[in-house]
């Protein structure tokens, strides 16, 4: 049985779209009972999830208010900088719907690593109920994929994971190269994961990803998991 759910779209605006209007499904049947608590990702598509967030909510009035915002990971820079997927988040959707400050809870880039992983990490251990683990449990992390299969700033070959820290910090392959990242402990301890996979180039990490035996950190995340919903514009028959 596979651990996965393979949602195929045919552009990234569908995906986008697709992935809104089910994210407000989800909000609206969780947070009636209280908080509800997801993590963003970065990445290209991002973007266009978060302006069809927007005009979803628009469409059926309805608000974001018991909803809060946490990172899957942030790149160690000002929230300023382009680079920084707090900036995204807060062009594309915390302005347009007016998101209370105290809903928003980024990951400080600006800080030295250490200390900024463990300021991120103490925000969601008070926000967050935990499992028999004593690991947080978001009702939803949001995760890109990169062309190497990384999620978060879950890059390959990276050493195990030793301790459970909810972020901690990471060189990445890629630029801006110091990041912090939220651990697969905590991914996988999640209610809900969802992979936005977008993008040409991508096709040979995902397949990569999705068999088993897989070694991708993709593939790490799924091999964790009972079941990781993964969204993407890439055909991907025979899967």
């Amino acid at each position: 049985m596979n651990k996965f759910e393979l949602l195929t779209f045919a552009g990234e605006t569908a995906l986008a779209e697709a992935a809104a209007k089910r994210l407000l499904g989800e909000i609206a049947r969780v947070s009636s009972t209280g908080a509800y608590c997801v993590a963003l990702s970065g990445g290209r598509v991002t973007g266009h999830f978060f302006s069809s967030i927007v005009r979803e909510c628009q469409r059926r009035a309805v608000t974001l208010d018991r909803v809060h915002f946490f990172w899957s990971d942030e790149r160690c820079v000002p929230p300023t900088d382009p680079d920084s997927n707090f900036a995204v988040a807060e062009e594309h959707l915390f302005l347009p719907l007016a998101v209370a400050p105290q809903q928003i809870h980024r990951i400080r880039g600006e800080l030295e690593p250490v200390a900024a992983a463990a300021d991120a990490g103490a925000e969601v251990a008070r926000l967050c109920p935990v499992d028999d683990r004593q690991q947080p449990v978001f009702d939803l992390v949001l995760l890109g994929m990169g062309e190497d299969g990384h999620v978060a700033s879950l890059f390959p070959n990276e050493l195990e994971e030793t301790v459970k820290t909810i972020y901690r910090p990471v060189r990445a392959s890629k630029p801006p190269p110091n990041r912090i990242t939220m651990s697969y402990l905590t991914i996988g301890a999640a209610r809900e994961v969802w992979v936005l996979a977008s993008g040409a180039g991508k096709e040979r990490a995902l397949r990569e990803s999705l068999v088993h035996g897989g070694t991708t950190p993709l593939a790490k995340v799924l091999s964790q998991r009972q079941r990781t919903t993964v969204f993407t514009d890439i055909r991907m028959e025979g899967v």
